[in-house]
C-alpha cells in the first residue's frame, strides 16, 4: 500500500469484518517484502483463529512480520525469545507471594496477549515448549490449579530456522498439529531487496506503521468466516483429502482430525476474502498445502525417492474428485 493510501485508511473509519482484510495485507506489505500470497495467508490465519509457524533462513523477516501484523491491527502484542534456559513460568506466569496481603498473587506471562511471537521456538526444552499446548488449543492458562482465560483474538506466530539444528528441540507432532498454517518468507525479489536497503537504512516503515484495524473488526471477521456456508459435499471432500494421507503408504504419519478442522476455517476465511459468502472447492485447494503438510510425516522410502510433504499433498488434491 502507497503511503498516502495507508494515511487515507487510517484517518476513515475501519470497514468491519471481512472488509478489514485486504487492509491489512497491504499494510503488512508495506514493511514486509515478500510475496503477497504469503501475507495474505497469514492474514487468514488470524481469521481463523489459528497459529503460525514461520520456517525460513535467518533475516528474511520472520519477526518483522509477527510485529507488522499486530501493529497492523491494533492488538496487544508480546514477544518471547525461547532459550534453553527459558521455564513454563516464563511463558505463562507465576503465583508470587505479596507478604502485604499476606497471599499469593498471579503474575500474567507474556502469553497474556492477542498475538504471542515465539521466536525460534526450537531452541527450548520440551517442558517450556509444553507450556503452550494448552493456551494453542483451549484459550486458556492453567497455573496452580486455577484457569485464566486468553482475550480473543489469540494468536501464536512462531518462528525457526530450518538449517540450524545443533542446540536445539525439534517440535513434537502433538505441538505442531497445534499449528494452523506453515508459511515461508523466501528471498525477496532483486528490486523489492534493494528497495528494502534503503528503507532499513533511513527510517525503518515500521516505526510509522499504524493500525488499519481494530480487535473488533478481527472478531467480526472471525464470525463471517465462521458462518461462510460450506455444503454437505465439501465437507467430505475435506475429510476425503485427509484421510487419503492416512492410507498413503509413503506417509508414516497422516493428517488428524483436527488437520482437517484447520483446514474448512481456514478455507472459510479464504472465501471470505474474495468475497464470498459460501466455500467453493477453490478455497480448499488454496490453503490444503500450508495447513497439511507441516502435519504429515514421511516414510523413508518418500524421503529416498526426493517427495516432499508438499508434493504429496499436491497429489491428494489431484486425486481427490472434486464434488460438483
Amino acid at each position: 500500500m502507497d503511503r498516502p493510501v495507508a494515511e487515507e485508511a487510517r484517518r476513515s473509519p475501519s470497514p468491519a469484518g471481512g472488509g478489514a482484510l485486504p487492509l491489512v495485507t497491504a499494510n503488512v506489505a508495506r514493511v514486509v517484502h515478500a510475496p503477497a500470497e504469503t501475507l495474505r495467508l497469514a492474514v487468514l490465519c488470524l481469521v481463523a483463529e489459528g497459529h503460525l509457524i514461520i520456517e525460513d533462513f535467518p533475516g528474511v523477516g520472520k519477526t518483522m512480520l509477527a510485529k507488522a501484523l499486530a501493529r497492523s491491527v491494533d492488538c496487544s502484542f508480546s514477544r518471547l525469545q525461547f532459550t534453553p534456559d527459558l521455564l513454563p513460568t516464563d511463558v505463562t506466569g507465576v503465583n508470587v507471594f505479596n507478604q502485604r496481603e499476606n497471599a499469593f498473587e498471579f503474575r500474567p506471562g507474556p502469553v497474556f496477549a492477542n498475538l504471542l511471537l515465539v521466536d525460534e521456538i526450537n531452541r527450548a526444552s520440551p517442558k517450556t515448549q509444553a507450556a503452550l499446548l494448552e493456551c494453542m488449543q483451549e484459550n486458556q492458562v492453567t497455573i496452580d490449579g486455577h484457569t485464566y482465560p486468553l482475550a480473543r483474538p489469540f494468536m501464536v506466530i512462531a518462528t525457526q530456522n530450518p538449517i540450524e539444528y545443533e542446540g536445539t528441540y525439534p517440535l513434537p507432532e502433538a505441538q505442531l498439529d497445534r499449528f494452523t498454517m506453515r508459511l515461508a518468507l523466501g528471498y525477496p525479489p532483486l528490486g523489492e531487496e534493494a528497495r528494502m536497503l534503503d528503507e532499513q537504512t533511513r527510517r525503518p516503515p515500521l516505526d510509522d506503521l499504524e493500525p488499519v484495524a481494530a480487535a473488533a473488526d478481527v472478531l467480526a471477521a472471525i464470525e463471517e468466516a465462521k458462518s461462510v456456508y460450506v455444503e454437505e459435499a465439501l465437507h467430505r471432500y475435506v475429510v476425503a483429502l485427509v484421510r487419503h494421507t492416512r492410507s498413503d503408504e509413503r506417509l508414516y504419519l497422516g493428517a488428524s482430525p483436527r488437520a482437517g478442522i484447520a483446514l474448512m476455517r481456514v478455507a472459510k476465511a479464504h472465501a471470505l476474502a474474495n468475497g464470498r459468502d459460501y466455500l467453493v472447492p477453490d478455497d480448499v485447494k488454496a490453503v490444503a498445502g500450508h495447513v497439511l503438510a507441516h502435519r504429515l510425516i514421511l516414510a523413508p522410502e518418500a524421503r529416498a525417492a526426493g517427495l516432499t510433504r508438499e508434493d504429496l499433498v499436491g497429489q491428494a488434491v489431484e486425486r481427490i474428485p472434486v464434488p460438483v
